[in-house]
């Protein structure tokens, strides 16, 4: 059960980054006044910075799972 849940977690952030291209305002302004490229470029960026904060989380979890595993067993 454990594992389909995390499974799902993953799975759900993957897609949810993928199709959310959402940006700030002033992010969004500085893109309209520029070419396609650049906008790809904030884009990717804005994703590069999400990812890090849901893989320390990832490893936060993971290592709690661990330490309970081991202190169960």
């Amino acid at each position: 059960m454990f594992k389909k849940s995390i499974l799902v977690f993953f799975l759900c952030v993957i897609f949810t980054s993928k199709l959310s291209f959402s940006q700030c305002a002033m992010c969004k302004a500085v893109v309209e006044n520029g070419d396609i490229s650049m906008a790809e470029g904030v884009n990717n960026g804005i994703t590069y910075l999400m990812v890090f904060p849901y893989l320390l989380i990832g490893i936060l979890f993971f290592v709690i799972y661990r330490y309970k595993k081991k202190a169960s067993g």
